[in-house]
């Protein structure tokens, strides 16, 4: 019988989790395991992730690969479900738990170098602001912990205010509205991922406003914007390489080969000079071979 996997993500709407939920497709098809898909109808809503957890785990797939829409509200029902013997694979988002293996990024670390490239754009000068995502993100909350260390090593910046994005395009443009009413002169834009920062853009340029605009993700949107110079720069965090990766694992685990307890995906600042990478179709993209994931974890 075909092993199952189940993927669950925060969203549907987010270009990343698309790309991943993409990945576990293709790697569950290339391997003849069946893939779901599972995510809330209201993004990020942790209440009906939950309801969708316990759907999925009354069905007793083989595999649960998951990133939480809230760590802490999801905790008591994903320990649940590791208690009946379900494996979980975690990604994205870290949490408490016996996971198999969580894949990711090393986000602290992201936040700092987007404040760097943000810096060195500005030449260490300026007045900026910060657009985060929800507090219910551990990837929000340690990416905006990065980006205030890196600030606290520039004496030439000032942050003027933050405002919350909720990882979403809409929510992103609103939080800009609000600050550029706020803010005669703004200098530039630090974003915790690429929705919020194309919402960000949106909303300067409906208000005849300019300034440097940085995000987190390297989606395709983004680096249409970087190309044509609307976005200045963001990090790499390649959910069609993380899916198929956790799409590996949780079959390699179930198969009773080794997995590493983490598996983190390289930093990778996006610019003006190479972002034609990030431009060719996910469906084009090829996938990542285990074996090169692993080596670039021990070097």
């Amino acid at each position: 019988m075909a092993m199952r996997l189940a993927a669950f993500t925060k969203n549907g709407v987010n270009p990343n989790y698309q790309a991943f939920l993409q990945a576990v497709d293709r790697i569950a098809a290339a391997e003849g395991a069946v893939a779901t898909r599972h995510f809330p109808a209201t993004p990020d809503d942790p209440v009906e992730q939950v309801a969708l957890l316990h759907q999925v785990v009354a069905e007793r797939p083989d595999a649960i690969i998951f990133a939480p829409a809230d760590d802490r509200a999801l905790a008591a029902p994903v320990a649940e479900a590791m208690a009946l013997g379900i494996p979980f694979i975690g990604f994205v988002n870290r949490m408490m738990g016996d996971f198999v293996t969580f894949i990711g990024a090393d986000d602290v670390a992201m936040g700092r170098v987007a404040m760097g490239a943000m810096a060195d754009a500005l030449g260490g000068q300026g007045r900026i602001v910060l657009i985060e995502g929800p507090d219910t993100a551990p990837t929000s909350r340690d990416r905006g912990r990065g980006f205030r260390e890196a600030l606290a090593t520039q004496p030439g910046l000032q942050l003027l205010d933050t405002a919350p994005g909720q990882y979403l395009r809409e929510p992103g443009r609103a939080a800009m509205v609000t600050l550029l009413a706020r803010h005669p002169r703004i200098d530039g834009v630090v974003c915790t991922n690429d929705s919020m920062a194309l919402g960000a853009i949106d909303a300067l340029a409906a208000a005849g406003r300019s300034a440097l605009v940085t995000g987190i993700n390297g989606i395709i949107a983004a680096a249409e914007a970087i190309g044509d110079g609307r976005m200045l720069a963001s990090i790499d965090y390649d959910g069609l390489k993380m899916g198929a990766v956790a799409a590996m694992a949780a079959l390699r685990h179930l198969r009773g080969d080794a997995v590493p307890r983490e598996i983190l995906m390289p930093t990778q600042v996006i610019h003006r000079c190479n972002h034609h990478a990030w431009l060719v179709p996910i469906e084009e993209r090829p996938l990542p071979l285990w074996a090169d994931i692993i080596k670039d974890n021990r070097e």
